[in-house]
């Protein structure tokens, strides 16, 4: 049996870092639950082409995909805390540059604070890897589930900051994107308090280093890609477009910070017990099950536009995609070597990332243009994608018993 699949117990020293890693990332991701609250907002009030509004989010989502290559390597080479800092002090950047583009009703800049945080949220994406690397090998669900639960968190200082902030300066939301350059500066200071494993132990390989097309080419990988993928895609597909279809309704502008901090609670509540349930049911089940709770988000969505209509169908949709994208990860994390760890998470977070940038766009064109109940129809073609990736998963899962 392989070393690494040898039971160990966790440290007090791996729970403090894993601990402090969680800490940041609910601190960084309550600024992402910032930006997506209240950028499309923003925009309509100065900007005439209300299609456009997702347009910034939709910039910083292809900011993540330019980035995630650039941030992994800059990771193998200097270490994952140089690299963490780094992506702070862009998000401090972006936010710097989305709040003066609204201060000078500046779309272009808005876009450009957008595709800068892109290269933040890059690396925010990253946590999750990390935490692999800060615990044995057993507990690999685990640490990414307890990652991923700093969004609870997030879900609460996010939507708060909003509320006590969105209108404390002139223009409406500019006191939103001053609290997220502290956020990020937050991020940096906690971030030094973190002992990542030194660069040296990294780069030992177990191996040679094959060429990324073998790593995509393995059933696993490509199934799990696929699925994360078309998670997240399902998610932003809603969650970006619901700020729009709320005040569209005619409800109070107060209600798309709420529904969005029900969303994100929902996304990273579950991750406190997800871990535990794939180690008792399997990750194919699991994610299954997020696959069908995706399903239920949209038959509540096209049921109607109350207020609850809008929580509960934005609820159902986090705990889906936590399902589907705890489960994928943690699959992600069997498909490589530590050698090839680098461009193997990073091609998994451009796919990601690259896709839900379309998402993201078209989310508020196809909003304004056919609404929102046919957008939540056009989301079961990404559902079943993933069904099918976790169909397919499942099937080689058999296959792999039948030949032992």
């Amino acid at each position: 049996m392989n070393v690494q699949n040898q039971p160990q117990a966790m440290t007090a020293a791996m729970r403090r870092n894993l601990l402090l890693l969680t800490l940041c990332q609910a601190i960084a991701q309550s600024g992402n639950v910032i930006m997506l609250s209240i950028t499309a907002l923003s925009v309509i009030g100065f900007f005439p082409y209300r299609e456009m509004a997702t347009l910034p989010a939709t910039l910083q989502h292809f900011g993540v995909m330019l980035g995630v290559f650039p941030a992994s390597a800059l990771m193998m080479r200097m270490g994952r805390g140089f690299g963490f800092r780094v992506g702070s002090l862009f998000g401090m950047a972006g936010a710097a540059f989305g709040g003066w583009g609204l201060y000078s009703a500046d779309f272009l800049m808005m876009c450009l604070g957008g595709l800068v945080l892109g290269y933040s949220i890059a690396n925010l994406n990253l946590y999750r890897f990390a935490a692999v690397e800060l615990v044995p090998f057993s507990y690999r669900a685990r640490a990414i589930a307890w990652v991923t639960a700093g969004g609870v968190l997030a879900a609460s200082i996010g939507p708060l900051v909003v509320r006590t902030t969105f209108d404390s300066m002139a223009p409406i939301y500019l006191g939103c994107y001053l609290a997220m350059i502290g956020i990020h500066a937050v991020v940096f200071m906690l971030m030094g308090f973190v002992d990542f494993p030194p660069v040296q132990r990294q780069a030992r390989a177990e191996g040679p280093v094959r060429p990324m097309l073998t790593i995509a080419r393995q059933p696993r990988y490509a199934a799990s890609v696929i699925a994360g993928t078309a998670a997240w895609a399902a998610m932003m597909f809603l969650m970006s477009s619901s700020p729009l279809a709320i005040v569209g309704c005619g409800l109070p502008p107060t209600e798309p910070p709420f529904v969005i901090f029900l969303h994100a609670t929902s996304m990273y509540v579950p991750s406190f017990f997800t871990g535990h349930l794939i180690g008792r049911f399997g990750t194919e089940r699991i994610m299954a099950l997020g696959c069908a709770i995706l399903l239920a988000c949209v038959v509540v969505a096209v049921s109607g536009m109350t207020v609850w209509h809008f929580r509960l169908a934005l609820m159902l949709n986090g705990i889906g995609w936590n399902f589907l994208f705890v489960g994928a990860t943690a699959l992600i994390t069997t498909c490589y070597r530590p050698s090839e760890r680098g461009k193997a998470q990073a091609f998994n977070d451009f796919m990601i990332f690259g896709t839900t940038a379309c998402a993201s766009f078209l989310a508020g064109v196809l909003q304004e243009r056919i609404g929102w109940t046919a957008l939540n129809l056009l989301s079961v073609v990404l559902v079943g994608l993933a069904c099918g990736a976790v169909a397919w998963l499942a099937l080689q899962r058999q296959r792999e018993a039948a030949v032992v």
